[in-house]
């Protein structure tokens, strides 16, 4: 089916949605009310729903924000997947699978996010670095330098 909205054309939106349906089963398979299924349910949602809404967004910062949103509940969604090996939950092997995907979301939007900030050339793209800031307003002297 081809793409009729703009996120839809997005490799980041489709590695997003397809974490999401690769960790349903994990999600029913587990047992009773734990706080780290409920979370990995909604934050594997919230990222496919931010990079949607993030990439309808005209103005770049506002775009950048929803995209870093996304890419926050993509760790979180790592984090679940680690809290639920610990907790013998799930099989160490199984969440290196999921992760292995988060991962690849998680670079694509930093590359987005570095897109919109400003802080690559579009044709660049980002890698993902832990501890990263996402959107990075530009310093004054930048700010100068392109205006003068």
């Amino acid at each position: 089916m081809p793409a009729q909205f703009d996120h839809e054309k997005l490799r980041a939106y489709h590695e997003a949605v397809r974490f999401a349906s690769w960790v349903e089963p994990v999600i029913e398979q587990l047992s009773g009310k734990l706080a780290a299924k409920d979370q990995l349910d909604r934050a594997s949602t919230s990222i496919v729903l931010n990079i949607a809404e993030g990439n309808g967004k005209r103005s770049h910062p506002d775009r950048c924000r929803y995209l870093d949103i996304a890419r926050g509940s993509a760790l979180e969604c790592a984090a679940c997947l680690d809290v639920l090996v610990v907790r013998k939950k799930l099989a160490e092997t199984t969440a290196v699978d999921g992760k292995k995907i988060l991962l690849g979301v998680v670079s694509l939007l930093a590359g987005l996010i570095a897109r919109f900030s400003g802080l690559v050339q579009e044709e660049e793209q980002a890698p993902y670095e832990a501890g990263g800031t996402g959107c990075i307003e530009k310093n004054e002297t930048e700010n100068q330098k392109e205006n003068d």
